[in-house]
């Protein structure tokens, strides 16, 4: 029998999960932020620490997914979870976009498997990883670096990422822009290098380090950003 008052709107539970199927879908939702932090680790090209980002997978999905099967058992409670959201800010600094496209992955399925979409959500899951497995193993991308360079520079002048362009085509055989932030107290820049021999990886160094305003440069392997 439909609801007839306001509170029996408010009150209404019709919506609540099965026991059975909540612990399915608890389970589900642990078992596919796993598999997705493992295709981020092995796929991703984020330059920030994946393993570390990766972590998060598991606590977010399953947090969405109780979130999802609380409130969608009583119009009362949405309404109130919409209030607490709206004093909470997301202070996480989101660098690159492929962060943020795994942070919805993972919303995704705590809201499908939470809502007890479980067929729908298992399968979309499914196609999305295929994709992303397919589309790195199928990359026709040549990268022609093989050390990440970060370089920090506090107060930069208005030539200072020209400078730092200029040495690393000068000592470098292959150079490329992957992320540039600047403000007016810092700058801080990462490129894929290449370089012929380790002195010129020396040189670049030295060249690197003498630029005006220039306080950190960082040489790592690109398997070190694991």
């Amino acid at each position: 029998m439909p609801p007839t008052t306001l509170q029996d709107l408010l009150s209404t539970e019709s919506n609540i999960i099965p026991w059975r199927d909540f612990i399915v879908n608890f389970l589900l939702t642990a078992a596919l932020a796993a598999i997705l932090r493992f295709v981020y680790i092995k796929y991703g090209t984020s330059l920030s620490n994946r393993r570390m980002f990766a972590n998060t997978f598991l606590p977010i999905a399953m947090t969405t997914m109780l979130l999802i099967v609380i409130v969608k058992s009583s119009l009362a409670l949405s309404l109130g979870l919409v209030g607490a959201l709206s004093i909470v800010r997301f202070r996480s600094a989101i660098k690159e976009p492929e962060e943020l496209a795994y942070l919805f992955i993972n919303i995704a399925i705590g809201v499908g498997l939470g809502a007890n979409q479980t067929l729908v959500t298992a399968t979309g899951f499914i196609v999305l990883v295929a994709i992303l497995s397919a589309r790195s193993a199928f990359s026709q991308k040549v990268e022609h670096a093989n050390l990440y360079v970060n370089i920090t520079a506090q107060h930069p002048t208005s030539d200072v990422l020209e400078n730092i362009v200029k040495v690393l085509e000068r000592t470098a055989s292959a150079a490329t822009v992957k992320r540039f932030e600047e403000t007016a107290d810092l700058l801080d820049a990462s490129f894929f290098v290449e370089y012929a021999s380790f002195a010129s990886l020396n040189e670049s160094k030295a060249a690197l380090q003498g630029i005006a305003g220039v306080t950190k440069v960082t040489f790592l392997d690109k398997q070190g950003f694991f």
